[in-house]
């Protein structure tokens, strides 16, 4: 099994920053099949939608619209971590920032984190 433990999440006012940081530990047979690991955020009274995505070696990364420009994922393989960096934040990026594994060939179910709350204040 694989956990992930998120970290970074915080208060802070418009415009400001915060990084996030997830890690991945436990089975490294299994972490060796991450197939791309991720970030979704979810508002209250909200579906939970995807945030950025990084695949496994930084060959592609996809970004929502409304965090392009504003929003970096990045990973460090020898840590087993991604990163969001959060700049030009917006009271609407107020949300719980849940972290987010797949597996290739989705040979496992994916994995998800317990989130780090996020809060933008105007």
């Amino acid at each position: 099994q694989v956990q992930l433990v998120e970290s970074g999440g915080g208060l802070v006012q418009a415009g400001g920053s915060l990084r996030l940081s997830c890690k991945a530990s436990g089975s490294t047979f299994r972490i060796s099949r991450i197939n791309s690991m991720g970030w979704y955020r979810q508002a209250p009274g909200t579906q939970r939608e995807l945030v950025a995505r990084i695949s496994r070696g930084s060959k592609t990364r996809n970004y929502a619209d409304f965090v392009k420009g504003r929003f970096a994922i990045s990973e460090d393989i020898a840590r087993n971590t991604v990163y969001l960096q959060m700049n030009s934040l917006k009271p609407e990026d107020t949300g719980i920032y849940v972290c987010h594994l797949d597996y290739l060939g989705a040979f496992y179910p994916d994995d998800w984190g317990r989130g780090t709350q996020v809060t933008v204040s105007s």
